[in-house]
């Protein structure tokens, strides 16, 4: 079959020390400090055997994430910029859709010819974390399409218990929609996690911020939407994402490059007439930037929460929470507390409209066109059709 692999050179920073784990591995803990230029190519390469508890799926649609950009672009000294588990050589890509072609035969829930979605957070299911009820954060965990071979590939064998069936979608979809819209499960599941299972949800009528409108914070977007949002404000750096962001149901959408009359933070404390922010959801990778002004803009008993990965530090006032009585949660991955089949739900019922996300689709043949366009971050969801 064909796939998309990916390799990189194994070069610890100086400045990092590389842990005995990583190095026996060659598997890095924060990606950026130890793989530097790396090499895509499109390879021949064998059809995985689903092992008994596997099921083969021939992939349909698979979505270009963020991290899958950051292993592409590089900084200066040709470091990846993904700051997250990574091992290559690697098959990447992690937001698919598919039909099922094989079935292992100690799986139970799901046959040859579902349609099905997939997690990408790889949770054990054995330790500590898992057992008590968080799987985001399993201490054994691996990452689809960087530490695990991926689904930028004509096919992938993935464990049942990571696959979610969306049958359902042929109800409401024309099939190539249906694959298309069961890729932006994982992204949106996400957002989901961050907002209403770490960050707790929100009363209806709440004020909600969002800074970043690519795919993670779109899928904020639509979801603050329909939990009854009375008021939801975007901050993006691109025209085009602003555009897309009122399209998924933002009232109001800025780009930050363009506002001279004065900063998010002023902006958002205007249109809610000094009361501020109830909800905050970082979704830009940009904290140094981002959390001063959410710091301006929080309301009583406000949140930040922070989804937008990136190894970088900021200051905090910190008074701030203690004076409003304000919380600061961080947030990782999608998995478990019924995320996926909540989001399949929602989908179903017609309730959550994500199709206006998906801003350009390519073929695989052209898939490293369709990367080499997502560093441009004018798209909101850029797909690849298998």
């Amino acid at each position: 079959m064909k796939a998309l692999v990916v390799d990189g050179e194994w070069v610890p920073r100086k400045s990092y020390s590389v842990s005995s784990e990583e190095q026996a591995k060659k598997r890095a803990n924060v990606g950026s400090q130890i793989w530097k230029n790396t090499r895509f190519e499109i390879k021949d390469v064998p059809v995985p055997n689903p092992k008994d508890d596997e099921i083969l799926v021939r992939i349909k649609s698979c979505g270009i994430c963020g991290s899958d950009t950051h292993l592409y672009e590089t900084d200066k000294d040709g470091y990846i910029i993904f700051s997250g588990l990574t091992e290559l050589p690697r098959i990447i890509g992690h937001e698919l859709s598919g039909i099922v072609e094989q079935t292992g035969k100690n799986v139970r829930n799901i046959k040859k010819g579902d349609w099905i979605a997939a997690e990408s957070i790889m949770w054990c299911g054995m330790c500590q974390a898992c057992r008590s009820g968080s799987p985001n954060q399993c201490k054994h965990i691996n990452l689809m399409g960087l530490s695990t071979d991926g689904a930028f590939a004509e096919y992938i064998a993935i464990h049942e218990r990571y696959c979610w069936k969306i049958n359902d979608f042929q109800e409401l979809y024309s099939q190539e929609d249906a694959f298309d819209i069961g890729a932006l499960i994982e992204p949106a599941g996400c957002a989901y996690n961050g907002m209403f299972i770490v960050g707790g949800g929100f009363n209806p009528g709440a004020i909600v911020v969002v800074y970043g409108a690519g795919p993670i914070g779109l899928g904020a977007i639509a979801l603050a939407k329909i939990a009854g949002a009375s008021q939801i404000i975007a901050f993006d750096i691109v025209d085009e994402r602003t555009r897309i962001a009122l399209e998924m149901g933002a009232d109001f959408a800025f780009n930050t490059n363009k506002m001279k009359d004065c900063a998010p933070g002023e902006k958002v404390m205007q249109i809610t007439k000094g009361w501020g922010a109830d909800i905050q959801i970082e979704a830009a990778g940009a904290a140094p930037f981002t959390i001063p002004e959410m710091e301006k803009s929080m309301a009583i008993n406000g949140k930040i929460i922070y989804l937008g990965r990136a190894a970088t530090t900021t200051s905090m006032h910190l008074d701030i929470l203690v004076s409003g009585a304000n919380k600061i949660v961080g947030a990782r991955g999608h998995s478990g507390y019924a995320i996926f089949p909540s989001i399949i739900k929602l989908i179903a019922a017609g309730r959550l409209e994500l199709k206006k996300m998906i801003t350009a689709k390519y073929p695989f043949t052209r898939i490293m066109d369709a990367i080499k366009a997502s560093s441009n971050r004018t798209d909101g969801k850029i797909l690849i059709n298998v």
